[in-house]
């Protein structure tokens, strides 16, 4: 096993004059003048170390097994490197060839791939520059999002993922189930028998884990979730993946206002952990991928938001003299289009909207005294558009039952759900980020199945 300090990003800050074992994978290998140069990376740091085998150190038979791909553990001492951008290299005294990769057919070579060809060898493409990196910041994010609630005395919780409610009422869901598809068990009128399936019910991957973390925050003050969640939405769009990670704060005695509050806050943190964290990563995706990304991390990590309602917002894109593609008015869903122009155009910051009408929002969401809108609101951020949605809690009995009724939703499906507001109620609120989608933010990658270890989409489940 590779210890502390052994790992390459550890290693490239050693001393001169150290003895030294390093593992990892070769990148390329080149030959000049009976020496030879051996790029090798084991995904702790962006920057690869380079090893230098002179003529006679290892014998021919061996040589010819370090080739890109291969798998290896070098011995030898650090000694200064007259490369630019590299402080130290390895000269080897010996090498164990672990696992040796066939130079003809190893389809990751030292040249330029597309993206759709990389999503084909995902049991590969972690070892490129492109996909290190994003796995790297991933793994960050990951750290930052779990540091940021522990330090604030949040309890981790896990929600189901197997759930027989649907917490948006919007449908697509995957369903579970052990039924013989071959010969399910209908009902007299012909419906499906779901009494005979495992659970006695329909069952579903949960869409989110929210209506759980309520529970939870009912009983535990502030809590948070930190898992996967699924979707059945038939879309092939850069922005969509049918199974995908969510981060999810519920708080009780805590109302829009906090909530607004507590998610700036969040935000501007894993964005300023990710910027300290990772340098060089962001750096590459600055170069190669997105140029204003470090910028807009920037601003984002110590802008001031704005605060608007979303009849504001109407007004403000009505006014704009713009032809939209998807039309502005009351009642209507903001767009990527009308979002970017808020952030990006008019505020020139990030936007925080709230207030939305209750028609286009869940039946969660408290209605407020207006009786048309809910205590809605969502985090717009330049270039994306909306980061993170989220809202106060609906905690009148009464209310919603009517909102679910409202919304074509089964009263006895959500028996426990009401519960809660009978047995102790009190104000809460909560939000939820999509790790992915905060991904494509932080790297400026311009498809969400790249920043994923193994996209699921329609059609596709490989890996």
């Amino acid at each position: 096993m590779i210890r502390p300090g052994e790992y390459i990003s550890d290693i490239l800050t050693r001393p001169v004059g150290t003895d030294l074992v390093a593992h990892g994978w070769v990148k390329t290998r080149r030959d000049s003048k009976g020496i030879s140069f051996v790029q090798m990376s084991d995904g702790s740091s962006f920057t690869d170390l380079q090893v230098v085998i002179e003529a006679g150190t290892i014998d021919s038979n061996t040589l010819e097994m370090i080739t890109t791909g291969a798998c290896v553990e070098f011995t030898g001492t650090l000694v200064e490197s007259p490369a630019a951008g590299q402080p130290v290299e390895l000269r080897a005294s010996s090498v164990v060839v672990h696992g040796p990769a066939a130079p003809a057919s190893y389809p990751l070579q030292k040249k330029g791939h597309t993206m759709e060809f990389l999503r084909e060898i995902a049991h590969l493409r972690p070892r490129s520059n492109t996909f290190g990196a994003v796995f790297r910041v991933r793994n960050a994010l990951s750290y930052a999002i779990h540091r940021f609630f522990q330090d604030r005395g949040f309890a981790y919780i896990h929600t189901p993922i197997i759930t027989t409610s649907d917490c948006e009422g919007a449908g697509a869901l995957f369903g579970v189930t052990t039924l013989d598809l071959m010969a399910v068990p209908r009902l007299p009128d012909g419906g499906v028998d779901f009494a005979q399936d495992f659970f006695g019910k329909a069952a579903y991957l949960a869409v989110s884990g929210q209506l759980e973390a309520e529970i939870l925050a009912l009983a535990m003050a502030n809590v948070y979730t930190f898992g996967p969640t699924f979707r059945a939405e038939n879309s092939n769009t850069p922005r969509h993946l049918a199974e995908f990670w969510m981060v999810e704060p519920e708080m009780a005695f805590c109302d829009l206002d906090d909530d607004v509050a507590l998610a700036q806050e969040f935000l501007q943190y894993i964005i300023r952990y990710v910027l300290d964290t990772c340098p060089s990563d962001l750096a590459f995706f600055n170069k190669r991928i997105e140029p204003t990304v470090i910028e807009t991390l920037e601003h984002v990590a110590q802008a001031d938001f704005e605060r608007i309602t979303y009849t504001e917002a109407v007004n403000l894109l009505a006014a704009s003299g713009r032809s939209w593609e998807f039309p502005v008015e009351w009642g209507s869903d903001l767009q990527a289009e009308h979002e970017r122009y808020l952030t990006e155009e008019v505020f020139r910051r990030p936007v925080v909207v709230t207030d939305y009408p209750r028609q286009i929002k869940a039946f969660y969401m408290r209605v407020n005294d207006d009786g048309r809108t809910v205590r809605a609101m969502d985090v717009l951020v330049p270039r994306i558009g909306e980061i993170i949605g989220g809202s106060q809690r609906e905690e009148r009995a009464d209310v919603l039952r009517n909102r679910l009724a409202e919304c074509g939703l089964p009263e006895d499906s959500y028996w426990w759900y009401l519960q809660l507001r009978e047995f102790g109620t009190v104000a809460h609120a909560g939000f939820g980020l999509g790790v992915e989608r905060m991904m494509m933010y932080l790297t400026g990658m311009k498809n969400i199945r790249d920043v994923i270890a193994f996209p699921r989409t329609p059609g596709s489940a490989e890996f």
